[in-house]
């Protein structure tokens, strides 16, 4: 597995590799007492590493499966920039534990240095590994370990009307039915892989694998019709995930985990880290849109958990998420036994902070169960807590449909649910709110009312509500802008946004949402702080991943 490195603050073992330290921001204030989300144990250290042992080129038209086969522990495989090399290619089982790197022949000095994320613009400069038909390009024998891939682009020929996946690093199947056989320890560095504007193409980035990154990387092009399609999708392989500065789009779900259920008994994937990545679908896959390119891919969310264990989401831009074959939630976080074969399914441990979500239908799908067979069962999502996230043009006018800003739906039951210094924008309600949810807090959060507020189907608007679904709850420090019946002591109800004291406000879609010196509630905060996300702690996590 991957090196350890750990640096000791204020007595807490920070994560490099291992994260001791469970709760990783204070308490906002009048917190009650409730376990917060345990945060990913093991953090991939990624950095790289030159190659110490043989150079082996392959000049275009080469055999790069020979390479793959022939390589040994330490060495590199260069391809040349530019050429062509079509699979399917498998990454071999090898001995030993370095790392074979393949890498274009471009001079480094040419491709984004280590750290950078790759664009399209480098394309001439990346040798290509293309898929000539509706199987992989490249993918992992059962067991392979230690390969990274380093400016190296992964497509599809025109030709091809159907693909279901252009890298399949492990496997989703029933073939893949133990530890043992799972590939581990591979990484796409500054890799661009992508379809095409006419491809079905089911997924970029198959992970079903341990110790897997995909870093600096730009995936499009990753859109199906009648069917989901992502841009990285992993339901059969433990873990852990480092999915960091890319680019991703998907037409089904930019991301997601689960959606199948593991082959491998009581596999959850765990400690999975996402940072700093753009999610986004283009406005030209819109029907209706003016932009709109003609062809009517299935849209569904940015981001779905339906299986997963020690989340970190943070310091993302979730963008364009519109009603066609769902409501069009931007996040969607759920607990799925997918086909009715894994019963211990669950998602938990879920920390989401720091982001931007924009220009979406509806905000938060939180769910307990989504199973979708009757009868089948699963666990309580539970302990998923949100921290300075800004939510912004959520809005069914534009983006359709009736969606809400926060969903958050539990059959039985779910558990530690948090929602700490959000600012969020959205026109038709802030929460709808079904069965039932112990130790719910929602403290120093500024959002819209809308028009139905706090609702449920069998309550009253806002206090009622609360009270019926949220027992024990505490809703405090918040400001709910033009707030109707039944308040919650406790909270400001401006009657507008010019009320709170912005330092500028757009109708929710691009504001300066810091509080002015003369606001009225710039110290509100249950912690003596502003309610509302810390907005310079958003900007700087998120700082470039939109360019």
């Amino acid at each position: 597995m991957l090196a350890v490195r750990t640096k000791l603050v204020a007595g807490c073992i920070i994560v490099f590799l291992i994260v001791s330290c469970e709760t990783a921001l204070p308490s906002s204030g009048g917190d009650r007492e409730s376990p917060d989300p345990t945060l990913p144990r093991v953090i991939l250290d990624t950095r790289y590493t030159a190659p110490i042992g043989a150079t082996i080129i392959v000049p275009a038209g080469g055999d790069f499966q020979a390479a793959l086969n022939n390589a040994q522990p330490g060495d590199q495989i260069v391809l040349t920039a530019g050429a062509t090399y079509v699979g399917p290619f498998t990454m071999p089982v090898k001995s030993g534990t370095g790392w074979i790197i393949i890498r274009s022949s471009a001079a480094d000095a040419t491709l984004p240095a280590e750290g950078q994320r790759m664009k399209p613009a480098y394309a001439a400069l990346l040798p290509k590994l293309v898929s000539p038909n509706s199987g992989p390009a490249l993918r992992t024998a059962p067991g392979a370990h230690h390969f990274r891939f380093v400016g190296v682009e992964v497509t599809v020929t025109d030709a091809v009307s159907t693909n279901y996946g252009l890298v399949l690093l492990g496997d989703g199947s029933s073939a893949q039915n133990s530890l043992s056989q799972v590939p581990h320890d591979l990484i796409l560095d500054r890799t661009y892989v992508h379809g095409n504007s006419i491809t079905n193409l089911s997924r970029c980035v198959a992970l079903n694998t341990a110790s897997t990154a995909v870093i600096d990387s730009y995936l499009s092009e990753c859109h199906a019709q009648g069917s989901d399609a992502q841009a990285i999708c992993g339901w059969n392989g433990p873990g852990p995930f480092k999915i960091v500065d890319n680019y991703l789009e998907g037409s089904g779900e930019n991301v997601m985990f689960g959606g199948a259920d593991p082959t491998i008994r009581n596999l959850i994937p765990s400690d999975i880290e996402i940072r700093r990545n753009y999610f986004f679908k283009p406005l030209t896959w819109r029907v209706g849109d003016p932009s709109y390119a003609g062809t009517h891919w299935t849209i569904k969310n940015l981001l779905e958990l339906k299986l997963g264990n020690r989340v970190l989401i943070q310091g993302n831009v979730f963008e364009n998420s519109w009603l066609d074959a769902q409501t069009g939630y931007a996040l969607v976080v759920k607990s799925v036994n997918q086909s009715g074969t894994a019963p211990w399914s669950i998602t938990q441990d879920v920390w989401i902070r720091e982001n931007i979500v924009r220009h979406a239908a509806g905000g938060l799908q939180l769910v307990q169960t989504g199973t979708e067979i009757p009868g089948a069962t699963d666990g309580p999502t539970q302990r998923i807590r949100f921290d300075n996230n800004i939510w912004d043009d959520i809005n069914t006018v534009r983006w359709g449909g009736s969606a809400f800003l926060f969903q958050i739906s539990s059959v039985t039951q779910m558990n530690a649910i948090k929602f700490y210094h959000q600012t969020a924008f959205q026109d038709y309600a802030t929460a709808q709110i079904d069965g039932v949810t112990q130790q719910f807090n929602f403290v120093n959060n500024i959002v819209n009312w809308g028009i139905y507020g706090i609702r449920s189907d069998d309550r009253s608007a806002g206090k009622p509500t609360l009270d019926a679904h949220m027992p024990g709850y505490l809703f405090v420090g918040n400001v709910v802008i033009g707030g109707g019946e039944n308040r919650v002591a406790g909270n400001a109800y401006p009657a507008t946004a010019a009320d709170v004291g912005f330092v500028s406000y757009n109708d929710g879609d691009g504001g300066d949402y810091h509080l002015t010196a003369n606001s009225a509630y710039k110290a509100y905060g249950t912690d003596g702080k502003a309610p509302g996300a810390d907005v310079d702690a958003v900007l700087g996590a998120t700082a470039g991943v939109d360019q």
